[in-house]
């Protein structure tokens, strides 16, 4: 592939999977209760529902919205509410986890993309901004997924471990409770990005 086409969409892959959003305050959350080591399953999962979501656009579902916004307005009204409860289970989690306990499962992780109207947005963006007309077209989807996968795993290992550096930092059960208070409010005000 063309270097003039693949470093916009690593470029543009790096500033969707890598800026502040409702994944990351998710992985950081997770990072500082679990450790970095056993969030990587969350994080596999969050990057896994990006990339399921960027096929199923390159497969057609993008055509869907674009046919019927009503779709679209449910899916901004369920992600919400998925959103907020994400942001309540993480404002009212304890300290880090002890045991096998996990603070939000991989699936969960997954499915919050499927819900996430922007994540939905930023697919949208990926596929009919970078991939190839004829029979570039399937390569060049394969490529976006690739890249998205690659960034989105390390971009996400970076929250992961600015919540694992946290998790060193807060000793006491009242720093947890406010980390996680603040943690949670975070991913709440993320929900305003959804309706903007």
């Amino acid at each position: 592939m063309d270097l003039n086409w693949l470093l916009p969409l690593a470029g543009f892959a790096l500033v969707t999977c890598g800026t502040p959003g409702p994944n990351n305050m998710l992985l950081t959350s997770a990072g500082a209760a679990q450790g970095f080591r056993r969030t990587i399953p969350l994080l596999v999962g969050v990057v896994a529902g990006i990339n399921l979501m960027i096929l199923a656009t390159a497969l057609g579902l993008g055509v869907v919205f674009e046919k019927v916004p009503l779709l679209h307005d449910g899916l901004r009204l369920i992600g919400s509410v998925y959103l907020l409860w994400l942001a309540w289970k993480v404002a009212t989690a304890s300290g880090p986890a002890e045991g096998n306990r996990s603070l939000i499962p991989p699936h969960q992780g997954a499915m919050l993309q499927l819900l996430n109207p922007k994540a939905w947005m930023m697919a949208l963006s990926a596929i009919s901004g970078f991939t190839l007309a004829g029979e570039a077209y399937w390569p060049s989807a394969v490529w976006v997924i690739a890249i998205f996968f690659i960034t989105g795993l390390y971009t996400g290992a970076f929250w992961v471990l600015f919540g694992a550096q946290v998790r060193q930092i807060i000793r006491t059960a009242r720093g947890w409770r406010r980390f996680n208070l603040g943690m949670g409010l975070a991913t709440a005000a993320c929900v305003a990005m959804i309706w903007i």
